[in-house]
């Protein structure tokens, strides 16, 4: 990551996901100094009140600035919104981003929303159903990676159009950098990113800046291409993870079963 002879302060709490490798790729691309603290989320360290007052909802991305004018912590989470924050703060010379109040600002908030709200929940819900439910669900399987296959098509022919090089002008933004984590682990859903010419251009155009290549290996090395290669390594890991997330549902639903009925009382 950056470094600097200063502390920095900005702390990132990460794991290696596709949102969690947004806020360092973005913090790399900026070339700005953080720390990191790596959650293992496997062990539920999201869920404990350490965590959750950084961030209440318990998921990573979460960002921590000890920087902020009032002297006081600034706690964020939601990577759209820490993405935001980053430009907003710490690109002045927006080297990803764009001036607000600009075509290309607004236009850059478009593909940014298109991301949280449609590829990545959409995306994350073929995972789920292709990799880590306990059952093969077939309806579940094909709705949510059609919809993925649908998502990536609206991106493809946006790239393909006047041949971009982004999604928005002629440089990275945050919204390019928001989808290629995702982009990059298509295969882990089930979609052939090879469908998708252009966005598998894009994407390869991706991988080739430094500041990717920096920022997706925080906290540990980001290996997705590689276990696609192998199907036994796939296996074993979507069954680590269908315990693990077997194992948070179950926990969830218990701690508001546990809720509901402290509030009953």
């Amino acid at each position: 990551m950056a470094s600097s002879s200063q502390e920095p302060s900005l702390t990132l709490y990460t794991a290696q996901t596709p949102n969690g490798i947004k806020i360092s790729i973005t913090l790399e691309e900026l070339g700005i100094p953080y720390k990191v603290y790596k959650v293992e989320i496997g062990k539920n360290v999201q869920k404990e009140p350490w965590f959750l007052a950084i961030n209440p909802n318990g998921r990573i991305p979460a960002l921590t600035d000890t920087a902020f004018p009032d002297n006081k912590p600034l706690h964020l989470f939601e990577s759209g919104s820490i993405m935001q924050y980053l430009v907003a703060r710490y690109d002045p010379s927006h080297k990803i981003s764009y001036p607000s109040g600009t075509r290309e600002f607004y236009e850059t908030n478009n593909w940014l929303f298109f991301q949280n709200a449609g590829v990545g929940p959409m995306q994350g819900q073929a995972n789920h159903f292709t990799r880590y439910a306990p059952d093969i669900f077939e309806y579940g399987i094909s709705r949510y990676q059609n919809e993925t296959r649908r998502l990536y098509s609206v991106l493809n022919k946006h790239l393909a159009d006047d041949n971009r090089p982004y999604l928005v002008g002629d440089k990275c933004t945050i919204a390019d950098i928001a989808h290629w984590g995702w982009i990059a682990s298509a295969g882990w859903s089930g979609v052939d990113i090879d469908e998708f010419p252009a966005l598998k251009a894009w994407e390869d155009r991706m991988a080739a800046r430094p500041g990717v290549e920096k920022g997706r290996h925080v906290p540990e090395p980001h290996k997705i291409k590689e276990l696609l290669k192998d199907k036994a390594k796939m296996e074993r890991h979507a069954k680590e993870n269908r315990d693990w997330v077997q194992a948070g549902m179950k926990d969830d639903a218990k701690r508001l079963e546990e809720a509901k009925r402290s509030g009953e009382k």
